[in-house]
């Protein structure tokens, strides 16, 4: 809950004091009228960056909301998820007795315990935060606009979970760690999904940015047809970098093939371009120019299969299968967790703008989920076949040649030992692919990790340490673990003659039952850590 609170409050007094900033700049009543308006103008932005829409008078609806604007909340629920993890002391409850049998058996009952705390610090974060954001709401609510309660809670409630989840999940180990706590077969087709879209988003910003440079003019001019002077134009500027991350998915779309719109019976597609009257925004003069779209455009539709292919080699690389015909099915699995994250994305980039013409613009979730899964799914099924068909040839080759090569192992073995070379690193890109692949490690321990239920060996003590030494010498000879017995320490101020008599011998401490090393030459003074005491807590 502080958290939670503190995320709230941070957000809004940095919207409440640009908002107040260009409210003094430019007091027109764009901003609102007064100081409560301009706080509830800073609510709604704060709503907007979380993808919550509006209602307007005359049955019309905001939906078209800067992608942009979610760095920032996103950013501090990242930051309060790691002090959440850090102060609140989170443990990883293991179960009192570990499952009896083999290393994976112990790796994968740990796995389930850091993938529940995950989702026990995700959910603590993020349910107080949509309550609060619920009020915020209220707040932000005016004659003009208001903001739709379902929207606001679904937003603040998934957002905050999956910023709280990763923040907590990045202090068990560093991010290479964090995909381990997955399966592998899920792990493989994490990664060939974000494969997918990040060739997919890459091209869809290339190809955003070479519009842009080559529609400068265009832009400028827009830009100067507004008028909109200094504040104005600071203020435009920012709302244009924060729709650029919406350009970049539309962009993914026109190369998927369904393209986006502008309003009703509009479509900038590589088959063609039909606009009508466009919103006067000097970021939208990037669009091409109506009409049949030139040949190279047509060159675009390729990337996806491209994506693909790579997808399906990634997820064999990481969860090759020992049956041929199982890997085109997770590749083309892979291609459907690419169309599925293409259409939320798809979903999240457009929506209406008002109502009448504007009531559809950007790209039709279905359709671009439609074809990226065909696309990649495809290239994805294909490319997995073909390097899990390497993969296990080149398996059964090196274990036809094991042993062959046994009487020329156990030479070496017996050979003195050669120096080895240091390597410098570079390997060819398909021979790094397509090397043997180690046994997996074991996840790395954590301080979130409890103490089970392994006894932790006793440390023995090292001859020759004075402190120790000048303690067990009252006790008479000590004879350690690793040296020969010494003799008894003489005491200062007492010749040798007389230590006898002044000097009789400590009794010997009887011993301890509860001493499990038998070995132990401290008298019992060994501190041992009781594995189950905070389960009784």
């Amino acid at each position: 809950m502080l958290a939670a609170a503190w995320t709230l409050g941070v957000g809004l007094a940095v919207l409440t004091t640009l908002t107040l900033l260009g409210w003094i700049a430019d007091p027109k009543g764009a901003l609102g009228e007064g100081i409560p308006g301009v706080f509830r103008t800073a609510c709604q932005i704060w709503l907007a960056a979380h993808h919550a829409g509006f209602a307007i008078p005359g049955g019309g609806r905001i939906g078209l909301l800067p992608l942009g604007l979610m760095i920032m909340p996103a950013a501090l629920l990242y930051r309060a998820g790691l002090w959440m993890a850090r102060d609140a002391d989170l443990r990883v409850r293991l179960p009192a007795r570990l499952p009896k049998g083999t290393p994976k058996e112990k790796q994968n009952a740990r796995r389930r315990a850091q993938l529940a705390l995950i989702a026990r610090a995700g959910i603590s974060l993020a349910a107080p935060y949509a309550l609060l954001a619920g009020l915020v709401a209220l707040v932000a609510r005016n004659e003009i606009t208001r903001p739709f309660l379902a929207e606001v809670l679904a937003g603040h409630l998934l957002l905050a979970f999956v910023a709280g989840s990763l923040a907590v999940a990045r202090t068990i180990g560093p991010w290479r760690v964090m995909l381990r706590l997955l399966p592998e077969r899920s792990r493989s087709l994490v990664v060939g999904t974000a494969a997918a879209l990040a060739i997919l988003l890459a091209a869809g910003l290339v190809l955003v940015v070479g519009a842009i440079v080559v529609s400068l003019d265009e832009i400028r001019r827009l830009t100067d047809l507004l008028g909109p002077g200094l504040i104005g134009g600071v203020l435009l500027l920012i709302v244009e970098v924060l729709y650029l991350v919406n350009a970049v998915v539309w962009g993914m779309a026109y190369i998927a093939g369904p393209g986006f719109a502008i309003g009703t019976g509009t479509l900038v597609a590589p088959t063609g371009v039909r606009l009508g009257q466009i919103p006067t925004l000097p970021l939208l003069g990037a669009l091409p120019e109506p009409g049949g779209a030139p040949v190279w455009a047509m060159g675009v539709v390729a990337i996806p299969f491209l994506a693909g292919a790579v997808a399906g080699v990634v997820v064999v690389r990481i969860a090759p299968t020992p049956t041929p015909e199982a890997a085109p099915m997770w590749g083309f699995v892979c291609g459907l967790c690419a169309g599925a994250a293409s259409g939320v994305l798809a979903a999240l980039s457009g929506g209406p703008l008002g109502g009448n013409r504007l009531a559809a613009v950007g790209p039709s979730p279905w359709e671009v989920a439609f074809s990226v899964t065909l696309e990649v799914g495809i290239a994805a099924g294909i490319s997995a076949g073909v390097a899990n068909w390497w993969l296990m040839r080149r398996s059964a080759a090196v274990s036809a040649a094991e042993p062959a090569a046994a009487p020329k192992a156990v030479a070496a073995v017996r050979a003195p030992a050669e120096p080895v070379e240091p390597s410098d690193g570079r390997t060819r890109p398909l021979a790094r692919l397509f090397r043997r692949r180690e046994p997996s490690r074991p996840l790395p321990g954590h301080w979130l990790d409890a103490t089970e239920c392994e006894t932790q060996p006793l440390p023995k003590r090292r001859a020759g340490r004075a402190d120790e030494d000048a303690a067990a010498g009252a006790f008479g000879d000590v004879t350690p673990a690793d040296g020969p017995a010494r003799r008894p320490r003489r005491l200062p101020g007492i010749p040798r003659r007389r230590r006898a008599e002044k000097a009789e011998p400590a009794p010997r401490p009887t011993p301890r039952r509860d001493i499990v090393d038998e070995t132990d030459d401290r008298g019992g003074h060994v501190i041992y850590m009781d594995p189950y005491a905070w389960d009784r807590d």
